[in-house]
């Protein structure tokens, strides 16, 4: 299976990466929408990630990772620094205003600037604490005919985090765990039994 799936993607370099991408990247919406527990799917807003995803996101990693590879080619350390340098630096601020922009154009938004003015600073920071290491495994350890394959599937994760940090979020790492992981609420039973509790251990008054 394996071998089959290398084997196409070396025919078909551009359709196999980048389809493959825009389908983990909209696939990210879905989960983040499970995640969210909503009653009902937003198929509208899976179809607007999709179309920014297949038309800028995958197309663009594939044409950046071909000319990062061409332009500092090989695994070296030197190289490798480089091209996560360049990566961080021009990619990661680009594909970010594009995801921001993009989707709230799709929707019709009035001022399709304004989730980008409110959350970019805070999303590009988060990113640095997740794509320098993703990267440095794709310079690293990676082919260059399946470095989009490999930026998809890091974009999976990303994904749900963006479209989390678009819906409700501010873009902070701190506001996707909270939402991630809330705080267990107490139920009735709980609070009154706390109460039993701390009455019973209190001191009397003299």
């Amino acid at each position: 299976m394996l071998q089959a799936f290398l084997r196409c993607v070396r025919r078909f370099p551009w359709f196999a990466n980048v389809t493959l991408y825009g389908c983990l990247f909209a696939g990210g919406d879905l989960v983040h929408q499970r995640l969210s527990r909503r009653d009902e799917m937003d198929w509208n807003q899976t179809r607007n990630v999709a179309v920014v995803a297949f038309s800028f996101h995958g197309n663009f990693s594939f044409f950046w990772m071909r000319f990062l590879e061409r332009r500092f080619p090989g695994n070296s350390a030197g190289m490798v620094m480089r091209k996560l340098f360049l990566d961080q630096a021009a990619a990661a601020p680009l594909a970010t205003t594009v995801f921001y922009t993009g989707v709230s154009f799709l929707e019709g938004k009035e001022d399709i600037l304004e989730d980008w003015r409110n959350k970019f600073l805070n999303t590009y920071k988060t990113g640095l604490m997740y794509w320098p290491f993703m990267q440095f495994l794709n310079f690293a350890l990676m082919p260059p005919y399946i470095r989009t394959v490999f930026t998809g599937c890091c974009a999976f994760v990303w994904a749900i985090f963006l479209c989390f940090s678009r819906q409700t979020g501010d873009g902070t790492a701190g506001a996707a765990l909270a939402w991630l992981f809330p705080p267990k609420e107490e139920s009735a039973e709980e609070m009154v039994d706390s109460k039993l509790k701390e009455a019973a251990t209190a001191k009397p008054v003299q």
